[in-house]
């Protein structure tokens, strides 16, 4: 099957893994059991989300969560051993390492790091996973369920080179890919702003220049200052 793949790299088709076509969406009707919606009953708030997940049907990634999700530079998945206890872990690497593949399909290059395999090992087992993306500055939170499936670096060289980062020093080992099963926005409540070093000095660069220009200003004056009184 020829996939055409989103990127600002590659504008091309490649042929690569065959992915089921993705159905409609739902992530309330994913999330609400039935103990959940007991719950809600119990505290008045399923009236509410009962509106919500009739209301709540999408087709796949819009350009806003694909645009989220290309700007990130980590993510939180939690994934289930098979002693039944989820497991959570960080994955980071570089701004735009996650791959969106089509809007139902996201991908990555799985780094060397300890060498535990926790993840890799539960989701041999159970492919079900959650991932929540976070923007600390924007104080945003996409949460994702996912069936994820790992794939070796020699099945589909293709697949590689698009999920690879650019300008960026790692060792792979394999790739994963989450066939996206639903999503939704967090609210932003108790989401604490966060800034990168680089984020910070984005936003005080234009300080940083017009500091300079003062200090420049400030040498000129005292230069001219020096020539008057030397005249004198």
């Amino acid at each position: 099957m020829v996939l055409r793949y989103v990127s600002d790299h590659i504008a091309a088709f490649f042929q690569v893994v065959v992915y089921a076509k993705h159905s409609v969406m739902n992530y309330s009707k994913l999330a609400f059991t039935d103990a959940i919606k007991q719950l809600q009953e119990k505290q008045g708030s399923r009236l509410a989300y009962d509106r919500v997940e009739k209301m709540s049907y999408v087709d796949g990634l819009t350009d806003a969560e694909i645009e989220f999700i290309g700007q990130r530079d980590s993510f939180y998945m939690a994934s289930f051993s098979e002693n039944e206890y989820p497991y959570i872990q960080h994955r980071g690497g570089p701004k735009g390492f996650i791959k969106v593949i089509d809007n139902s399909t996201i991908g990555i290059v799985d780094f060397t790091g300890n060498r535990q395999y926790i993840s890799v090992g539960n989701i041999s087992k159970n492919a079900k996973v959650s991932l929540i993306l976070v923007s600390y500055p924007q104080r945003a939170r996409l949460k994702i369920y996912a069936e994820a499936e790992i794939v070796e670096l020699d099945e589909n060289p293709e697949l590689y080179q698009l999920l690879k980062p650019a300008d960026y020093k790692f060792k792979p080992e394999r790739m994963m890919i989450f066939k996206i099963k639903a999503y939704d926005w967090n609210c932003q409540q108790h989401i604490t702003p966060r800034f990168s070093v680089p984020e910070i000095e984005e936003l005080v660069a234009p300080q940083k220049r017009y500091i300079i220009s003062l200090e420049e200003e400030v040498k000129r004056l005292k230069e001219e200052l020096a020539k008057k009184n030397n005249i004198s």
